[in-house]
């Protein structure tokens, strides 16, 4: 079996005993704590040796901006696409997906594949990549959760200043935000995980090493999907994919892009799972509202969970079919078409269900009145 595939059944597999050990977790407040365990030592650990091990290369700093720029065009299309999923403006779910659909985790989807069929170059070219990706989920989507949490969560109208105050008291005090600005200091002095102490440099890997475990163990362990939210999240994920593929084929019909490996690469990185980090965002600011007690919710923490748990398996198949698909997207136009495909189907299942809805409560009616009607005749 490719290796590949048994790297893709792995993951599942750790997704899978989260959902078998739910028995043993039957309080919600021992799966609270796996969490805090990723956002306070795993995930700051895993960032900060990412950052650390970070090579810049001249040629290759266009390619942070490009991925960048994917990351923005799907922040901006979501107002625009999450009404016709279903998803109301200004609820949590709302504002949940719209922080998750954007983000990329190609550490965990993309990554090990794009090694196994295109080979160390290319993976050096997709880790520059995901620099641009980082900055936006590390530091654009957190800035952009905690402005909407102190917006909703405050109930008299504060100046430019006052808001700013708690937000950025906020940043310094997360351990993700301290480890991030500590790595940007030792790479600004041309320091690498290589100069640090032998302890402290174990110590990080060690920590960082229990985090995809962690990760996929608290997926499986925490997502509750229901039949609507599968569907409605499922048609979300593959107009993600469909935008992400049109986004791509405009870029390589613009660019003249002829190689099959470079048209590869594009695609495969764009459609990367969900990642983790703004969902690590949405963990920070429930735990904030509920030492408040507070009321209003700024996010929808199962579902953004849900997300996350289609978005891993889905992200594969795609992924894996792209790359096994030879020299088929090296013609645009099969770029297109099937960008085409995955939004039809993206858009379709909302209408569809809206129109079963429909026609359901129509008949519904129908049945009322003629009971009605019946009743009235008898009596």
């Amino acid at each position: 079996m490719d290796i590949g595939i048994q790297k893709t059944i792995v993951f599942l597999f750790f997704i899978f005993i989260g959902v078998l050990l739910k028995v043993k977790f039957k309080s919600k407040e021992e799966i609270t704590g796996i969490k805090k365990v990723i956002l306070n030592l795993a995930l700051p650990a895993t960032i900060f040796i990412a950052l650390l091990g970070v090579k810049v290369e001249l040629h290759l700093l266009i390619l942070p901006l490009l991925a960048l720029g994917l990351n923005l065009l799907l922040f901006f299309a979501m107002p625009f696409i999450l009404p016709l999923m279903g998803i109301g403006k200004g609820t949590p779910e709302y504002r949940t997906a719209k922080l998750l659909v954007p983000s990329l985790a190609p550490g965990l989807s993309s990554f090990p594949f794009i090694l196994e069929f295109l080979g160390d170059e290319y993976l050096a070219k997709a880790a520059m990549s995901d620099l641009g990706n980082k900055v936006f989920v590390l530091f654009f989507l957190y800035l952009v959760a905690m402005n909407w949490h102190y917006s909703l969560q405050s109930n008299e109208k504060r100046n430019g200043g006052t808001k700013l105050k708690p937000l950025i008291k906020a940043m310094i005090s997360e351990p993700v935000n301290v480890f991030i600005g500590a790595a940007l200091i030792l790479l600004a002095f041309g320091l690498h995980m290589d100069s640090l102490p032998f302890f402290m440099s174990e110590t990080l890997e060690k920590l960082s090493l229990i985090m995809t475990p962690l990760v996929l163990l608290f997926i499986g362990l925490a997502v509750k999907i229901k039949r609507k939210q599968f569907f409605q999240i499922f048609s979300l994920l593959c107009t993600r994919a469909g935008l992400v593929l049109l986004i791509s084929g405009i870029f390589v019909t613009l660019t003249g892009i002829e190689a099959r490996n470079e048209i590869l690469l594009t695609i495969a990185f764009g459609l990367s799972a969900c990642s983790f980090w703004p969902y690590a965002h949405i963990a920070a600011v429930d735990s904030m509202e509920m030492d408040k007690k507070s009321k209003k919710k700024t996010f929808s923490s199962d579902f953004g969970v849900a997300i996350l748990a289609l978005s891993f398996p889905l992200s594969t198949m795609l992924i894996l079919a792209t790359l096994n698909s030879g020299s088929f997207f090296m013609n645009p136009f099969n770029i297109f078409m099937i960008a085409v495909v995955l939004l039809a189907v993206g858009f379709t299942i909302p209408l569809i269900s809206g129109v079963s809805k429909k026609k359901w409560s129509e008949q519904k009616l129908i049945d009322h009145e003629i009971n009605s009607a019946a009743t009235e005749k008898a009596a």
